[in-house]
């Protein structure tokens, strides 16, 4: 039985993190759901009002919210790079004085190519079209960002190259820095199977860095 953690989820509303707070819920965990305009059907998790852009907001939320672990799982479209890294180190700075873990849901940009280790996806056109490319560099931004920075305690999780609605079905392989490919030869992950994954990290640790995972 795993003991029941109180997680903060910042980016609650989104296709990931709604589903990384209905998985961790679902669990037995006590979530904090910190999003613009959050919203709660589940006793278990806690709804609180928050403007990620204002990084004031975003410690006091952290700190006030008693979390064990932050998950942040944030994304915009367009792409705001800057955004999205003075909020990654806003959420690693409070952390790092709370002492609490943080999981980042990144970008598979920042994965190596298979058979070409030196080749990030983001370089890649191969898996990465010009029109994209500014998403995947944020996600290669935010990695290193993370790299950087002092707190000890912080995990990048990197979807496959496709990520989408669907099924839950518990079942996903889990590798490092390098893109998976699942057994039909696609590399792809349902957003509830990666939240089942990134749930399973918060409750048994593997102290990697940076990981991936793909549908099995």
């Amino acid at each position: 039985m795993t003991t029941p953690l109180t997680i903060a989820v910042l980016g609650a509303t989104g296709m990931v993190g709604s589903r990384i707070t209905a998985e961790a819920a679902a669990r037995g965990h006590r979530v904090r759901a910190l999003a613009r305009k959050p919203a709660s059907g589940h006793p278990a998790v806690t709804p609180v009002p928050l403007d990620a852009t204002d990084p004031d907001a975003v410690r006091r939320a952290l700190t006030d919210s008693g979390a064990h672990a932050v998950v942040l799982t944030l994304r915009t479209y367009p792409v705001d790079e800057d955004f999205l890294l003075g909020a990654t180190r806003t959420v690693l700075d409070t952390a790092a004085g709370l002492g609490v873990r943080v999981l980042v849901i990144g970008g598979a940009g920042a994965l190596r190519t298979p058979g070409d280790p030196d080749l990030l996806l983001a370089d890649n056109p191969a898996y990465v079209p010009e029109e994209i490319r500014p998403v995947a560099a944020a996600g290669v931004a935010q990695l290193n960002a993370c790299l950087a920075h002092a707190h000890p305690d912080w995990t990048y999780l990197s979807p496959p190259a496709l990520l989408e609605p669907g099924a839950r079905t518990g079942r996903y392989r889990r590798g490092t820095d390098t893109l998976l490919t699942a057994a039909d030869g696609r590399s792809w992950i349902s957003a509830e199977d990666l939240a089942a994954a990134a749930v399973d990290e918060l409750e048994r640790p593997r102290g990697e860095r940076h990981f991936t995972v793909v549908h099995a």
